[in-house]
């Protein structure tokens, strides 16, 4: 009886300890004007590619994270596009955790832009500007997920590694190409968590998330059609472009066949438990095997859902023609070419001889073009850090998660390649908004506010949940910002 009363008098004096050494609730009014400050602040920075300068995006994340005394390193190519990596360290219990972004944007006009392209103006609840989508909310993110993580000594089981990133929009080889290939050791890691992923609203209301987990190959085939040259008052049965024009239209009807792997399966599934009965019963057909069942899916697709399409299989789209020199001249060559999308198991020499059936010319030559690729990898979805986002997307989002793979190219190619499981996550997105012109690489790009302050508290929770100690259920409160 004795031990038990001292351990009732123990008991509560315990629990008065742990709650005063408890960590205060986060001041988010104070989180979000720090987050606003940078995010303009990166916003305004000039970092267009071509002609590619990352320099005053790289310096103020320097300067920024160096005065909270998170270590920092730059590593360049080239002076003026470095890439920063700042590393906080945990226990080592675990590999570490790799958050990165890139701080690089496509460029711009400006005289189609209505506020300033670098202004990180504020208006009706956006903030506009060229980089807010693509991609320095990423940027933003991860900087107070590194700042806070500082602040308020979260004791983690994995080093938790921040890559802001050069050369993504283009010109890798500056950017991740140079990291995985000369400083590896630097930003290895068992998992990513990077872009491409997004937050799909609809009229106002969250409809879904996604979740990049594999993306397409970028490739490129050429058509080149060839026949005698002549006077162009005299038509000719061997015009190059004749043979040409009608070599692209039978490629471009052509649909190559359906390959679906685990995310693609995974993403109409659910897709189809979320949608009406009439789009289920699509996304559900175009996974049949019948290819009764799933062609007028399919062709559906197509028409009224291209990106829904290119999911399904390799894709072709014919983006440049070159013929000729004066309309008085029949050419001796014709040349287009298609950017090419594969599927990341595609066998290359069957898919080209495939587009050679199709094409069925002799007068006209089919072969891959000359084009930077990117090398092929699946990050799993049974995984740890899959299940964090799964999780942070019903607490954040209320809604459910689907793993996508891109029709484009990321970075995270060539992290996957190197063993990393990569997941490209993302804020909430209008769908409306990109048919508008206000998406990524637009003349108007932007994002809401709140959601850009919502991903922020998303971000902390996946980049917290995972790295830190112990790794049990809930959250790390966050501290204060200043």
């Amino acid at each position: 009886m004795r031990r038990m009363l001292l351990g009732l008098c123990v008991c509560p004096l315990a629990a008065a300890a742990m709650w005063a050494q408890a960590p205060a609730p986060p001041d988010w009014t104070a989180i979000e004007a720090e987050t606003l400050r940078h995010f303009q602040a990166l916003v305004r920075a000039d970092t267009t590619s071509p002609p590619g300068n990352e320099k005053p995006a790289a310096d103020y994340l320097a300067e920024v994270l160096q005065r909270e005394g998170i270590p920092v390193q730059a590593f360049a190519l080239e002076a003026r596009r470095p890439n920063v990596v700042a590393r906080l360290k945990g226990s080592g219990r675990k590999r570490p955790l790799l958050i990165m972004g890139h701080t690089d944007t496509v460029n711009v006009d400006p005289a189609k832009w209505t506020h300033p392209p670098f202004s990180a103006t504020r208006e009706g609840g956006y903030i506009y500007g060229r980089g807010t989508l693509d991609d320095k909310d990423t940027v933003t993110a991860g900087l107070m997920v590194m700042l806070m993580l500082k602040r308020g000594g979260v004791p983690l089981d994995r080093d938790v590694i921040f890559l802001a990133e050069a050369g993504e929009e283009g010109d890798t080889r500056v950017g991740i190409e140079f990291m995985v290939n000369q400083h590896f050791g630097e930003i290895d890691a068992e998992y990513c968590y990077a872009e491409t992923g997004e937050v799909n609203r609809e009229g106002g209301r969250v409809r879904f998330a996604t979740v990049q987990t594999v993306e397409k190959l970028p490739r490129g085939i050429e058509l080149i059609a060839r026949g005698p040259a002549g006077h162009g008052s005299i038509p000719l049965k061997t015009n190059a472009v004749v043979h040409l024009s009608a070599a692209v239209a039978r490629v471009a009807a052509w649909k190559p066949p359906i390959s679906l792997n685990d995310t693609t399966a995974t993403y109409f599934k659910r897709l189809a438990a979320i949608s009406t009965p009439e789009a289920a019963k699509r996304y559900r057909d175009v996974l049949s095997l019948d290819p009764n069942v799933s062609r007028p899916a399919d062709d559906y697709l197509l028409e009224f859902e291209p990106r829904h399409a290119s999911m399904l299989r390799s894709s072709l789209s014919p983006n440049m023609i070159q013929a000729g020199y004066r309309i008085n001249v029949i050419p001796s060559d014709a040349t287009a070419t298609f950017d090419v999308r594969v599927m990341p198991d595609e066998n290359l020499d069957a898919f080209l001889a495939m587009v050679r059936k199709v094409v069925n010319d002799p007068a006209v030559e089919v072969r891959w073009a000359n084009r930077s690729t990117r090398p092929a990898g699946t990050s799993p979805l049974n995984t740890e850090a899959y299940r964090v986002i799964e999780a942070a997307v019903t607490k954040h989002y209320a809604t459910t998660t689907l793993p996508t793979m891109s029709t484009g190219a990321t970075d995270m190619a060539f992290l996957r390649a190197k063993g990393v499981n990569c997941y490209g996550v993302g804020p909430g997105i209008d769908v409306e908004d990109a048919p508008k012109g206000f998406g990524s690489h637009s003349d108007q790009e932007r994002i809401l506010e709140s959601e850009l302050h919502r991903y922020v508290r998303f971000y902390w929770e996946i980049a917290t949940t995972l790295a830190r100690a112990g790794n049990g259920t809930g959250t790390v409160p966050l501290p204060a910002a200043r």
